[in-house]
């Protein structure tokens, strides 16, 4: 049997350096989670495994676990005498991060160690500019390169406005335009290559199983035809690693619609209103009122749409408060509301005094 290449995996210098630190282990990643089970490909092949008990008692925050594309040390990388044991996790050299379902602050990593993180948004009544935003802002925090990729063109009647639009939130992030009747689906390939991981991002329904059944040159995910209503049916339940010959690895995952704002590099995803900050009068310019601002005079001359700039702040907003809990959310926005005397607290000294006067 002949040694799958770990090289292509993406298992480079630096993870080799880390690897050497534990002694009598094997590699592998993680190329999917069920539960509490993983599968993990090492050199030899796939296998089962599990966390060690200890590892499971150490964990301080979810995303400490394993996750999809994490390179890991185990006990074992043959199926024999049961399921491998996940000893440890190796450093992350990037991580795509949501907020975890029904928690307030924990996180979830939704895939590890990728070079390339293919934004797919369609171009039917999945596209939203606003959204689009959102996830760029995550994916640049995450320290792997975003690239947009719009899908389903041949379902767009009015192709030349929606790219007009994206250009101006793209802020130099690649676009790329694809479409399942013709053959640039393929645009994709370009970022390919021995070693590297890309990672597919987007809404459900919007064409991430069939661009990497594309790449593969085979149906390994399962898809379903587009509904009555164009948003098409999305397959996908979990994240999944897949290996290409020669030409590293994809990561597909569910689809995500709504994605939690904590992690987010908004000087990248809002490189324009950033750098347009800068030459505001105030270096601690809101852009609400304070004069000479160079942000509000961007938007009043059609520089800057009023709706990007809302959607900004909205942004910056929810990332404020995203790790807060409810009582701490409460101050946050009191001291907010009474910033011009000084917050919260000098403002209910400042009522207190205004109180006594009517005595």
């Amino acid at each position: 049997m002949s040694k799958i290449d770990m090289e292509n995996l993406g298992f480079s210098e630096r993870f080799v350096v880390e690897a050497n630190f534990y002694k009598n282990l094997y590699v592998g990643r993680i190329a999917s989670q069920y539960k509490n089970m993983y599968k993990v490909i090492t050199e030899a092949g796939e296998l089962s495994a599990e966390i060690f008990g200890k590892f499971r008692f150490e964990v301080k925050t979810l995303s400490d676990f394993p996750a999809v594309g994490d390179f890991v040390m185990l006990d074992r990388n043959e199926n024999i005498r049961g399921n491998a044991i996940i000893r440890h996790v190796l450093p992350r050299k990037s991580a795509f991060i949501r907020k975890a379902a029904g928690t307030s602050e924990d996180e979830q990593v939704v895939a590890s160690n990728i070079d390339t993180i293919f934004i797919c948004m369609s171009l039917n009544n999945d596209f939203n500019i606003r959204r689009l935003e959102r996830y760029l802002s995550v994916a640049w925090s995450s320290q792997a390169i975003p690239v947009i990729v719009l899908t389903k063109a041949d379902l767009c009647v009015d192709l030349t406005e929606k790219l007009s639009e994206v250009n101006t939130v793209s802020c130099g992030v690649d676009v790329l335009v694809t479409s399942s009747l013709s053959d640039r689906a393929l645009s994709i390939e370009k970022y390919l290559g021995k070693g590297k991981t890309v990672a597919f991002i987007g809404s459900s329904g919007v064409g991430k199983s069939t661009l990497i059944n594309r790449l593969v040159g085979k149906n390994v995910l399962e898809t379903k035809k587009i509904r009555h209503d164009d948003k098409g049916r999305h397959m996908t339940t979990r994240r999944e690693l897949i290996a290409l010959p020669g030409l590293g690895v994809v990561i597909d995952t569910p689809g995500m619609r709504a994605l939690g704002i904590e992690s987010a590099d908004m000087s990248k995803a809002f490189a324009d209103i950033d750098e347009l900050s800068r030459e505001c009068k105030f270096q601690d310019c809101t852009h609400t009122s304070e004069p000479a601002c160079a942000v509000r005079k961007a938007i009043n001359d059609g520089m800057v749409s009023a709706d990007r700039f809302a959607n900004y702040l909205k942004l910056q907003k929810e990332a404020k408060y995203e790790r807060l809990n409810s009582k701490q959310i409460e101050i946050e926005k009191f001291n907010t509301m009474f910033a011009g005397v000084g917050g919260m607290k000098n403002a209910r000294k400042f009522s207190k005094e205004k109180n006594k006067k009517h005595f």
